[in-house]
């Protein structure tokens, strides 16, 4: 009989081992968080339990896979050019870098700003695909209709985050609502820009989804009196992206994947 093979891999964030015959073909994968065996092929259960042998540890559930939820069926069904789940952050600006020629100062100075910005992308989207084991899902670069983008998606306990980035590279940030001034440069409403994004990724999603600033690289972020009533726009740090993992009671885990199902299906955006 064919030895069986044991490969590892990650699903949504989490450690799985599937085992297959040597032609690729599943007959069960094992779910180590929690401790369960989904045998596709229940008359290999023996030759399973003996391949995984060496991994399982403690009791071990074994059963049948587990019944579809509509958001596994939505993805499923789901066409490769209409799903954003694979975009990078800062998707968009990787092909306009490429696109930008070097040679003028003036377009030097245009690949250094997107540049910076490509960076806090990365560094921001990093930062928010690191509480995928706190239960969040995150899109990066969800195209809206025109040119605009939401730089990222966080749909988790907290509820659902549109949330724009700001490369500051060592300058000192001022906020005073709706307005945002990175050293000596002029004022620039980066606030009204993070609530419109908000807004029609409400209007895409039908349900509340809250504005977000996520400042990178600065020396000092100093924020001025808000509008009575406050600011409805979180402002955060990069290092401070790590607290989201503690907030909570918005969304339940199914809720989430419903979300998310529905927001990284492109055309989900087409009348944002």
């Amino acid at each position: 009989m064919a030895r069986l093979r044991v490969t590892p891999a990650q699903h949504q964030g989490h450690e799985r081992l599937y085992v297959t015959l040597p032609d690729g073909t599943s007959l069960a994968w094992y779910d180590r968080d929690i401790n369960r065996i989904s045998l596709v092929r229940a008359d290999r259960e023996a030759d399973v339990m003996a391949a995984l042998a060496p991994y399982a540890t403690g009791e071990v559930t074994v059963g049948p896979p587990p019944v579809p939820t509509p958001a596994d069926l939505d993805r499923l069904t789901l066409h490769p050019d209409d799903d954003l789940a694979p975009n990078r952050p800062g998707e968009a600006l990787y092909a306009a870098l490429d696109a930008l020629p070097v040679p003028t100062p003036a377009r030097f100075l245009r690949r250094d700003a997107r540049e910076d910005a490509l960076s806090a992308q990365c560094l921001v989207g990093d930062a928010l695909d690191a509480l995928d084991g706190a239960g969040w899902r995150v899109l990066h670069a969800v195209p809206l209709p025109g040119s605009a983008f939401i730089d990222h998606l966080a749909i988790g306990p907290a509820g659902v985050l549109a949330v724009r980035t700001l490369p500051a590279r060592k300058r000192r940030v001022r906020i005073a609502d709706p307005m945002v001034r990175l050293g000596r440069s002029a004022p620039v409403p980066h606030l009204r820009w993070a609530r419109r994004a908000a807004e029609r990724a409400s209007l895409a999603l039908a349900l509340a989804v809250a504005p977000a600033l996520v400042v990178t690289g600065a020396t000092r972020l100093e924020t001025l009196p808000s509008p009575p009533g406050g600011t409805d726009v979180r402002i955060l740090k990069d290092d401070m992206l790590h607290t989201l993992a503690r907030l909570g009671g918005v969304l339940k885990p199914a809720e989430v994947e419903a979300v998310y199902a529905a927001a990284r299906n492109r055309n989900t955006w087409t009348h944002a």
